[in-house]
C-alpha cells in the first residue's frame, strides 16, 4: 500500500506541475501539440537554423509539435518530412511516415519523399524507453543519437545542421565527440522550456566535415 500511495503522490505532483507549467499553457494558447515546440523555437532563434525554402526532416516527430513549429516558420515554402514509430495526427504541409528508418523500406519511402533534394536541417527528438538501468539507458540513448548523425551525414547539405536530444550522464562525452567528428561547429544548448529536473540537453552540429 505504501508504494502505491507514494506513486499516487508522485503522479499528483507531476500532474499539478504540468497543469501549471508556463509552456504547457502557452502551447495550449498557441495551438501546439506539446510544450516541446518551445525547445526547438529557442534553439532555432539562437542558431537561426530554419530559413525560407528549407528542407527539414523531423526524426521522432510524434506528437508533432516540432513539425508544427517548423511548418509555421517556413510558411508556405520549403518541405518537411516527419518520421516516427508511433502514429501522428496529420499536419498540413508535412509528409509523415510511420516506421523505423533503420528498415530499408521505410528509409526508401523517406528518400522518395525527399526526391533529389538535399536536407537543410535534421531535427531529432528521439528518446528510448528508459529501463532505469544506467548503462542500458545510456547505450539506448547513444544508439539513437548515432542513428541521427548517420542519417544527417547521408542526407544533409554541406552547410546543413543537425539538432539532437541527448542526456547528461554515461556516454554524453562520447556523443559530443561524435558530433565534433562530423560537424565543423558543435554547441550544446539546454532550452528554458526543458524542465530543470531533466538531464536532457540538445546538441547542435552545423556544417558537415568532409
Amino acid at each position: 500500500m505504501k508504494v502505491k500511495t507514494q506513486s499516487k503522490k508522485v503522479n499528483k505532483a507531476w500532474l499539478n506541475d504540468h497543469v501549471n507549467d508556463t509552456y504547457v499553457k502557452l502551447a495550449q494558447q498557441e495551438g501546439y501539440r506539446a510544450r516541446a515546440a518551445y525547445k526547438l523555437k529557442e534553439i532555432d532563434e539562437h542558431f537561426r537554423l530554419i530559413r525560407p525554402g528549407a528542407v527539414v526532416v523531423d526524426l521522432g516527430s510524434a506528437p508533432g509539435a516540432w513539425s508544427q513549429y517548423v511548418r509555421r516558420r517556413l510558411g508556405g515554402t520549403g518541405a518537411i518530412v516527419a518520421l516516427d514509430m508511433l502514429p501522428m495526427e496529420p499536419i498540413d504541409g508535412v509528409r509523415f511516415f510511420q516506421g523505423d528508418f533503420r528498415e530499408g523500406v521505410v528509409l526508401a519511402e523517406v528518400e522518395a519523399a525527399l526526391g533529389e533534394r538535399k536536407v537543410d536541417l535534421v531535427v531529432s527528438d528521439m528518446a528510448p524507453n528508459l529501463s532505469g538501468i544506467a548503462a542500458t539507458d545510456a547505450a539506448r540513448i547513444s544508439l539513437l543519437v548515432e542513428l541521427a548523425i548517420d542519417f544527417a551525414r547521408n542526407h544533409l547539405q554541406a552547410d546543413g545542421a543537425l539538432v539532437a536530444k541527448v542526456f547528461h550522464g554515461g556516454g554524453y562525452a562520447e556523443l559530443v565527440d561524435a558530433f565534433r567528428a562530423n560537424f565543423r561547429l558543435v554547441k550544446p544548448l539546454k532550452p528554458k522550456a526543458s524542465r530543470d529536473k531533466s538531464s536532457e540537453t540538445f546538441l547542435v552540429g552545423v556544417g558537415l566535415k568532409p
